[in-house]
């Protein structure tokens, strides 16, 4: 995933040289925090990227932190999925636009909300796959006995309002590309 994030961050700001990985260290969704950082550590001198770590428990860290990113030429930002980032990601999508900031979120609803473009799990698709599992244990399969499956679906959201707002010009392969595009 992570090298996914990173090609699509650079699709859309080219200049792009460093990026923060925001996320929240004291949440229960932390170690996966750490496991999408290796992904993005792994993949980004193949994109010439320097990755950092932005972990941020409350909105005026947040605010603050943003600031300084934004005031770092060729700056970009990954938003991982965790509660904080979740509860708060209204205050999110808006310093990323305030400080114009080309930022990637792992979720569809953030694009939605107005953040510049997504790219993640299909959650309609592999909640759907939760309704066999329910289907199963309901007919008495053992819980312990059904296997674990990953993702098979993602789903590329990109809003073009937003970008247009930032001053990206949306190459058409991106937009090909996208799931569902924002106007």
């Amino acid at each position: 995933m992570g090298e996914k994030w990173l090609d699509l961050l650079r699709k859309l700001a080219p200049s792009t040289e460093h990026v923060a990985v925001l996320s929240n260290p004291v949440t229960s969704t932390a170690s996966f925090g750490k496991l999408y950082f290796q992904s993005i550590n792994a993949a980004a001198p193949r994109f010439g990227i320097k990755p950092f770590s932005l972990a941020i428990d409350n909105e005026a860290d947040l605010k603050q932190r943003l600031s300084d990113l934004a005031r770092e030429p060729n700056s970009g930002l990954i938003v991982l999925l965790d509660a904080f980032t979740y509860v708060h990601r209204d205050f999110i999508i808006d310093q990323a636009a305030r400080h114009r900031i080309p930022t990637i979120y792992t979720i569809s609803f953030f694009a939605e909300a107005g953040g510049l473009a997504s790219y993640g799990v299909d959650l309609a698709a592999h909640f759907g796959q939760a309704a066999t599992y329910v289907d199963r244990i309901l007919r008495g399969a053992r819980p312990a006995d059904l296997p674990v499956q990953q993702p098979t679906k993602f789903k590329l959201v990109i809003n073009v309002k937003t970008a247009k707002g930032l001053g990206i010009t949306m190459p058409e392969s991106l937009l090909v590309a996208a799931d569902e595009v924002i106007e």
